[in-house]
C-alpha cells in the first residue's frame, strides 16, 4: 500500500486559486470585483487578505489626499482658455469630511473672483477633488479635453474651474456666479475597494443653489479600468448636446445609449 502524505489545505487552496482549471479565472479577467477568492479553513488565503488591506489603504489615502491643482494645470497645457482656482467654504480636509454642507458653498474670495468672469456662457467645466483627489489628478484633465474635442465652435465655454474641497453641489453656485447655462463637473468619486481612482461627471442645466441630484445626469466610474475617459467624453458630449437642445437635465433627460453618436465606428 502506498504511503499517504498529509495534505496541506493552504497549499492546495492556493494552487486552486491560480490553477487554469479554476472556473472563476474566466470571470476575474472581466472585473476588479473580489470574486472566487478561495479560502483556508474559515478564512481567506493570505494573499487575498493582503490585497484587501492594500485596497482599503489606497481608498483611505484617496479620501484624505490633498488636491494639487498644479498637477491638473500641467495636463491642461494644450488648453488656450483661462483656468481659475476656487475653494469651497470648507477651510481644510477635516472640516470638508465632517461638514458636507460647506463643500457645496464657495468661500468669499472665490465668489468675488468668479463675479469678475461673469458672462453669457453655454457651459462651464469644473474639475474638482471631491472624495478622491487621485481621480481628479489622473483623469479629469484628459476627460475635459476630450469632451471639448467633441464640441462644435458654437459653444461658448467659461474659464475652466479647478475647485478644492468641493462637493457636487458647489457646481450650482459656480455656474450661477459665472452665468453658465450648463455645468459639467468632473469630480473624484467616493473610492471603492477596487476603484480608488474613479471620476464622476455631473451635468446640470440651469445651475443655481438649491438644485437636487434629480436635476443632474451622472456618468460614473471614469478610469482606465472602468469607463475609458475617451469613451466617457463622447458620452458626456452627447448628453451636453441633448441638454442644450431640450433645455433640461436630470431625470427628464434620457441617455439613449443606442444613439449612433455613442457607438464606436
Amino acid at each position: 500500500m502506498a504511503d499517504l502524505k498529509p495534505t496541506n489545505i493552504a497549499d492546495t487552496t492556493r494552487k486552486n486559486i491560480h490553477s487554469d482549471l479554476d472556473p472563476w479565472n474566466a470571470l476575474r479577467v472581466h472585473t476588479d470585483a473580489r470574486i472566487g477568492l478561495g479560502r483556508v479553513g474559515d478564512g481567506l488565503p493570505t494573499e487575498r487578505l493582503l490585497e484587501f488591506q492594500m485596497a482599503h489603504a489606497r481608498a483611505r489615502d484617496s479620501v484624505h489626499m490633498d488636491f494639487d491643482a498644479s498637477i491638473v494645470r500641467k495636463k491642461l497645457t494644450d488648453y488656450d482658455g483661462k483656468i481659475v482656482d476656487v475653494h469651497s467654504a470648507a477651510p481644510d480636509r477635516a472640516t470638508y469630511l465632517q461638514r458636507p454642507d460647506l463643500g457645496r458653498l464657495l468661500d468669499d474670495p472665490s465668489r468675488d473672483i468668479l463675479r469678475s468672469y461673469k458672462g453669457d456662457y453655454d457651459v462651464v467645466f469644473i474639475l474638482a477633488d471631491g472624495l478622491s483627489a487621485r481621480a481628479t489628478h489622473d483623469q479629469a484633465a484628459d476627460t475635459a479635453l476630450n469632451i471639448l474635442g467633441h464640441l462644435g465652435d458654437d459653444w461658448t465655454v467659461a474659464p475652466i474651474i479647478l475647485a478644492e474641497q468641493s462637493r457636487v453641489g458647489l457646481g450650482d453656485e459656480i455656474g450661477a456666479a459665472l452665468g453658465a447655462k450648463l455645468t459639467v463637473m468632473l469630480i473624484g468619486e467616493r473610492p471603492g475597494l477596487s476603484s480608488a481612482d474613479s471620476l464622476g461627471a455631473y451635468l446640470t442645466w440651469g445651475p443655481k443653489p438649491g438644485r437636487s441630484n434629480a436635476d443632474r445626469n451622472c456618468v460614473s466610474n471614469i478610469r482606465p479600468a472602468g469607463l475609458d475617459p475617451k469613451k466617457a467624453a463622447k458620452k458626456i458630449a452627447y448628453l451636453m448636446l441633448e441638454a442644450r437642445k431640450l433645455g433640461l437635465s436630470g431625470v427628464a433627460l434620457k441617455d439613449n445609449s443606442s444613439n449612433p453618436a455613442l457607438i464606436d465606428t
